[in-house]
């Protein structure tokens, strides 16, 4: 099944050398390394509603403990997805942002969510008791 992925993948963008299906791979290994996981497109989405500090995106984020937020906040910063701005307050307070870069995951998000629904219909029916 995924080797079938592969060869239409490759075959789809007339890629039949394996120089060229290999860096196609690469490439998707290479988003996939920075967007994959559980939690960092569903921070992403959580910080498309405005700023939020941390305890408020750790709400909206539900099921996420503080140690694995904090740890994929830095990661998605490191990553230019995400900006955080430190407010010299008593106490101090951090908010977190969506950077620019964030913006180029628009098409991919709404093909995620698009094919999620569709997924999410078909097993609904799929396990239907008759």
């Amino acid at each position: 099944m995924v080797q079938n992925f592969i060869d239409s993948m490759c075959s789809v963008q007339k890629e039949h050398s394996g120089a060229a299906c290999k860096a196609r791979l690469q490439t998707i290994a290479d988003a996939l390394y920075v967007i994959g996981g559980k939690w960092k497109l569903r921070i992403i989405v959580a910080l498309m509603d405005g700023n939020k500090r941390f305890n408020e995106l750790q709400r909206v984020v539900e099921g996420i403990s503080a140690k694995v937020l904090s740890a994929e906040l830095k990661e998605l910063e490191l990553n230019g997805f995400v900006k955080r701005t430190v407010f010299a307050s008593t106490p101090v307070t951090v908010e977190y942002e969506l950077a620019a870069y964030a913006d180029s995951l628009q098409n991919v998000l709404q093909s995620l969510s698009e094919w999620g629904a569709m997924h999410r219909e078909k097993v609904r029916k799929g396990f239907k008791i008759k």
